[in-house]
């Protein structure tokens, strides 16, 4: 048994997520979460919502509410929409808690002691129509080493590189377009060339373990060649007090949401030890060495989970050019893997909510099967890949993958069963073509397993849904169908307890996949409890300052192991419903016309 620790990107609290979002760290970081609980780690699976930074107070300012009253709002959303689509969190907090606040503090402080943490005069952009700082992710402009049009203040997405905003071609604010006015400021950067040694040595060991995705090594690579120092700190009022004298008071100094974003992976698991009345458990994930940590997150944050918390983590605990002690927390895990997924378009275009190519995350779940998402996300998502999510293969691989193929296999097993003997029979004696079968779905465990365990989720739940391919050949060749004679009773009990017992057996290779279905399944096979167990919302109060906010969290000590299990004879079988829907060919065409603006059911003349 190992302990993993599932650390989730951070949502951003300034508006609801699409799909987009929750394909990049959602879903892939569930699936794994939960096939490593069934295969016995210890998991400890841990996010919330991000809630500092300008573009928090940029939306506030648009709706006319505070910054405070924006995140509230869009952090409860958030949490409503991940508990829906099953993200088994052990905790899904925020960082407007005061223990968020705290161990970001703290890990400033042990930084700046040894040494890594510089202040510097630096030019910051402003905005001429409002006098409001202009963090570098809201400037754009061309890319002075490639040339690409659209590269931000911070970074190029087209080759890669760290950027400063002075050094764009012709910078424009994001907001509203003006070219921002640049004025001398002073900040502490972190000594990313101090820590450079330790990151590449770090990264050498990566790319030695041939785990970690050829296109997060390449990318992590290149920005490693262009490394220097880089601001943690900003002009504004939204965020984290800079915990040194002269800076804590300034009203107008705070940390960079970056900086305290990545924390939160730390301050969540300490959150959790402390609400199960343990202080110290976190401990188990974050300073054993044997434990392992798996970074879940779209390519866009790369850059930070491969170089800047890496940096920040090789600070704290010291190691690095100058040296040091470790903090508080002592010497902290470096992350065993980032599993970064590349994008998800929509109908050949980049997702945007200002262009209106975007569906939102809620709007999908109140129309559609939680699970028929899912299984698309994890079937056709951007794994390696850019891919792209059009309506009509979401229609055509829910209906001749989900429902002809996997549904089908169920319903018409619990039918059969129902019909010929309302509950599982005992095997008589198998023949070669039982044994076969029964062999095949057992080797899943591992051929499957295998594949999640690696991050390989396409290709595991494609084996899973090539097992059930062969489940339903079984049935079609033996035709139990066909044996209504008394003395072929016997072996038609044989026929339907090896598919019985394939089946039961198929849904625990797909539980990881499909969480909500399994249950379902799980029924009708004449099981009793809730299969894969679900996350919860519950209402707390900060641990330090009683204010109230949801989180996330449940109970997955029950969770089914990865093993086969015997299917239960006699357990009664009744009349299945289909436990998935068939989705109408006028879905494409509704959902084409809700993009276009148009109202629903109403198409192109």
């Amino acid at each position: 048994m190992s302990r993993i620790l599932s650390a989730v990107a951070w949502p951003y609290a300034n508006g609801p997520r699409h799909i987009g979002h929750v394909a990049g760290f959602g879903v892939p970081s569930d699936v794994f979460s939960r096939y490593m609980r069934m295969a016995g780690h210890d998991v400890l699976m841990v996010s919330g919502t991000d809630e500092h930074g300008t573009p928090i107070l940029v939306q506030a300012d648009k709706e006319g509410v505070t910054a405070q009253e924006l995140a509230d709002r869009y952090n409860r959303v958030i949490v409503e929409d991940l508990v829906r689509l099953g993200l088994s969190y052990d905790l899904f907090t925020r960082t407007t808690t005061a223990n968020h606040h705290a161990v970001v503090q703290e890990m400033f402080r042990t930084v700046h002691a040894n040494g890594y943490m510089v202040e510097q005069t630096t030019k910051g952009a402003i905005s001429p129509s409002t006098g409001r700082t202009l963090p570098d992710r809201y400037i754009e402009g061309t890319c002075p080493l490639c040339g690409f049009t659209e590269a931000r203040g911070d970074q190029c997405d087209s080759c890669g590189n760290q950027l400063d905003p002075t050094e764009l071609k012709d910078p424009r604010s994001r907001i509203n377009g003006e070219t921002p006015r640049f004025v001398e400021t002073q900040h502490f950067f972190l000594d990313l060339p101090a820590l450079a040694g330790e990151l590449s040595r770090w990264l050498d060991g990566r790319e030695g373990s041939g785990t970690w995705r050829p296109n997060v090594i390449r990318f992590s690579r290149n920005i490693l060649s262009d490394i220097r120092p880089r601001a943690m700190t900003r002009d504004i009022d939204w965020g984290i007090p800079v915990p040194l004298p002269g800076w804590v008071e300034n009203p107008t100094k705070r940390m960079y949401v970056w900086f305290d974003a990545v924390i939160g992976y730390l301050s969540a698991s300490i959150e959790w030890a402390r609400r199960i009345g343990d202080p110290d458990r976190w401990r188990d994930w974050w300073n054993d060495p044997e434990a392992l940590s798996y970074y879940f997150m779209g390519k866009d944050n790369i850059t930070f989970h491969s170089q800047i918390w890496p940096a920040e983590l090789l600070a704290a605990g010291g190691r690095g050019d100058h040296g040091g002690e470790p903090g508080t927390y002592g010497t902290l895990n470096l992350p065993t893997e980032v599993v970064s997924s590349e994008f998800l378009t929509m109908e050949g275009k980049q997702f945007s909510s200002s262009r209106g190519v975007v569906i939102y995350l809620r709007d999908v779940l109140a129309r559609y099967q939680v699970d028929a998402l899912r299984y698309f996300i994890c079937a056709a998502g951007p794994e390696n890949s850019d891919s792209d999510f059009t309506w009509r293969e979401f229609v055509t691989r829910t209906n001749s993958e989900l429902v002809a193929g996997w549904g089908n296999l169920v319903n018409r097993t619990a039918s059969m069963i129902a019909k010929s003997f309302g509950q599982i029979p005992a095997a008589g004696p198998l023949t070669p073509a039982d044994e076969h079968l029964l062999g095949t779905v057992r080797a899943g465990f591992d051929s499957v397993g295998t594949a999640i365990g690696r991050h390989r989720q396409r290709q595991a739940i494609g084996e899973a849904m090539r097992i059930v391919g062969e489940v339903n050949k079984y049935v079609t060749d033996q035709a139990p169908f066909k044996l209504k004679a008394d003395h072929e009773r016997e072996r038609l009990a044989t026929i339907l307890h090896v598919t019985a017992q394939a089946v039961w057996d198929c849904n625990t290779l797909l539980a990881p996949f499909l969480p909500h279905s399994s249950t379902q399944v799980h029924r009708a096979l004449g099981g009793t409890e809730e299969f894969m167990p679900m996350p919860q919302i519950v209402e707390v109060t900060d641990l330090d300052d009683g204010r109230p906010y949801p989180i996330i969290t449940g109970e997955y000590t029950h969770t089914p192991p990865w093993v086969s299990t015997r299917v239960p004879v006699g357990a009664p079988v009744a009349k299945p419903t289909p436990i998935f829907t068939k989705l109408d060919d006028t879905v494409v065409e509704e959902e084409l016309a809700r993009l276009r603006g148009e109202p629903a059911g109403v198409g192109e003349d």
